[in-house]
């Protein structure tokens, strides 16, 4: 691209990836597709406008280096821990038996091991972008399905890391003396997390509070402070990406992150744009026969077989099989990390241009798949569940309510922040509950509510077997899904429970359906907090009193 070509020739490539987006969203489309196919679009492959040496390729790593600083300045670690070991398991595992299967299937495919090694990993990253989006998009984010999805989304984003620190550690070409190369490689790669340490606890502190007085130079600071790192790290023969994120880490722990990832979103979003039109302009078809094929059976492999080993990790660890799907179908395509990471094994000259097409392609074959396999998930599951009702561990093992007995009041499903609620405030008046949640680790660490609590799950009609209905006068289920809650209706009918059934939903419309199949009471916890909380601000409004206090709390 000549320079005096290069803002006009911009601006056209701007309105084509405008035009492809709206295509995208109508399609409901992750934008990465769209950005992918107009790289193809406009490079090589087709008018031939975007090269190699363009100065869009500039742009596309400053937008790599702005995602690795915002994951590192977002990483949660907290996260993890609050959804339990599952997240550890899950995330680790799938991404052990991902590579493990995916490096087996490289080389039966005639592929060399180094190559294969490539494929294999870049198979094992789900995209935490996409994958939180369509998640909010669905309110889902806060079922326990979600909780845990997100949770093992960071652990990969966490291995992506390492591997990529690994990798431009020990890849580079190395000096005859083996053991100076690696030991000269820990002492950089010691002496730059120590650098980043002290401005830890010396210098970011004292500088960002003099620098968050003005929100246009703290944004203009974390832009400069991400690519002035990442550029220190390619120095010492690091990655940028490494030296960005790190950058992102050491701003964390401040107050200032918040709102500096905030102001940032647009401008990765934006930056990330130039990088998949530059990966698309370098793909190659050159043996397009074969590529097709084998990114054909990489694509399957993603979508049924990263699924299904969530459901057996998950299911070994007594979620439902349920749960296990949904979240499952999050790992259902690859993500950005894993072009990042076979560019990165295109500079290091571990891979050819070949298999960095061949690893696009199958992002953008599973990426478009998962989409719709997210969207729709509760309705897949409905139809394929009793083909995979085989893997359920719920039934093997149950907890029964022993010691319950006919001595229970209220059968209450689900322990989240509301049913935690529901189930103290019960206890306290004298009413006894036994209270049921399908997540293993709400079980474990379950105090203070003054209710028994076992496991299982509100879909599994077997499960009613086991408890005392015949003594029981309510049951209440605070879980807000209405499938689940229309299932669990259904399942007491059949059982022939003549108590009261209260349900819970979060919309008039779930409310109107629950009422219509037969709910005795449907609560509507954030309208009655609603308006709870509108007659005790009118209270101080008009007669200036306070409403009296007390240790109750409406649901968060």
């Amino acid at each position: 691209m000549e320079q005096l070509q290069a803002f006009p020739l911009v601006a056209i490539i701007l309105a084509i990836a405008a035009v492809a987006g709206l295509v995208a969203v109508r399609l409901r489309q992750p934008l990465i597709v769209a950005f992918i196919g107009v790289g193809i679009l406009v490079g090589p492959a087709g008018t031939g406008w975007v090269d190699a040496d363009s100065t869009i390729e500039l742009l596309a790593r400053m937008g790599i280096a702005i995602l690795l600083f915002l994951v590192g300045l977002r990483l949660d670690l907290h996260l993890i821990r609050s959804t339990g070991p599952v997240a550890l398991a899950t995330g680790l595992g799938q991404v052990v038996f991902t590579s493990v299967f995916g490096y087996l299937i490289a080389i039966a495919l005639g592929m060399d091991s180094v190559t294969a090694l490539y494929v294999a990993v870049a198979l094992t990253f789900s995209s935490t972008i996409i994958i939180v989006k369509l998640l909010s998009d669905k309110r889902e984010l806060d079922q326990l399905h979600g909780r845990i999805a997100v949770g093992f989304l960071i652990v990969q984003d966490i291995v992506v890391v390492l591997v990529m620190i690994a990798l431009t550690a020990f890849g580079q070409p190395t000096s005859d003396n083996l053991s100076v190369s690696i030991a000269v490689t820990l002492g950089k790669g010691l002496g730059l997390l120590v650098g980043i340490g002290v401005l830890m606890r010396y210098v970011l502190p004292w500088l960002l509070h003099h620098i968050a007085r003005s929100q246009e130079l703290l944004v203009l600071f974390g832009v400069a402070y991400a690519v002035s790192v990442a550029a220190f790290s390619e120095w010492l023969g690091f990655s940028s990406e490494v030296g960005a994120f790190l950058a992102g880490v050491s701003l964390a722990p401040t107050a200032y992150r918040d709102a500096l990832g905030a102001r940032l979103v647009s401008l990765r979003d934006f930056l990330l744009l130039f990088f998949f039109l530059d990966l698309g302009a370098k793909l190659e078809f050159s043996n397009a026969t074969q590529q097709i094929t084998e990114a054909v059976v990489f694509s399957v492999f993603v979508l049924v077989g990263n699924p299904l080993i969530v459901i057996v990790i998950m299911s070994a660890m007594r979620y439902p099989v349920r749960v296990g799907f949904l979240a499952g179908l999050t790992v259902a395509q690859i993500s950005e990390f894993s072009l990042i990471l076979a560019a990165l094994g295109l500079s290091l000259g571990h891979i050819t241009n070949a298999t960095v097409s061949l690893i696009t392609v199958v992002g953008l074959i599973t990426i478009g798949g998962s989409t719709y396999l997210i969207m729709y998930s509760h309705q897949i599951y409905q139809r394929i569940h009793r083909w995979i009702a085989f893997f359920e561990r719920t039934r093997t093992k149950p907890d029964e309510p022993h010691d319950a007995g006919a001595d229970t009041d209220v059968i209450l499903y689900g322990l989240g922040r509301f049913g935690s609620h529901l189930a103290d405030r019960l206890t306290r008046t004298g009413h006894r509950v036994l209270a049921i949640d399908f997540d293993p680790h709400t079980i474990a660490t379950t105090d203070g509510t003054g209710a028994a609590a076992v496991f299982g799950s509100a879909e599994d009609v077997h499960f009613l077997e086991h408890l005392p209905l015949a003594g029981a006068r309510v049951v209440i289920s605070t879980i807000p899904v209405r499938e689940t809650n229309l299932v669990l209706l259904r399942n007491l009918r059949h059982h022939q429970y003549n108590g009261t059934i209260v349900l819970t939903a979060h919309s008039r419309h779930d409310t109107d359906q629950l009422r219509a199949a037969g709910a005795d009471i449907v609560l509507e916890p954030f309208t009655t907090a609603a308006t709870t909380i509108a007659d005790a601000l009118h209270q101080l409004i008009v007669t200036g009193e306070h409403p009296p206090r007390d240790d109750r709390r409406g649901p968060r």
